[in-house]
């Protein structure tokens, strides 16, 4: 885990990650967005517990590549660069 994504100051409380039912369809593209949010927060490893998947997992990538995608179509560079990381984890 690259320490750019690590945040060393620890906020009181914890960020929450709103996401379906682990059983519901649409639970892989919400997790992909939470992934994207809590690197961008600085808190990829409590995205990685609340979803269940590690930064780069491939299951991901389909979802990862239409945030890609949306994030090109609305300029948001920052979300840009986060899936592009993403999309680059070996």
């Amino acid at each position: 885990m690259s320490r750019a994504f690590v945040k060393e100051d620890q906020d009181e409380v914890p960020p929450r990650y709103e996401l379906p039912a682990r059983d519901d369809p649409g639970f892989p593209q919400a997790a992909a967005w939470a992934l994207l949010e809590g690197a961008n927060r600085g808190d990829s490893l409590g995205a990685e517990q609340a979803t269940g998947f590690r930064w780069g997992d491939p299951v991901l990538r389909v979802w990862v590549e239409q945030i890609l995608q949306h994030a090109r179509r609305r300029g948001d560079d920052r979300l840009e660069q986060l899936a592009e990381r993403f999309l680059n984890t070996p």
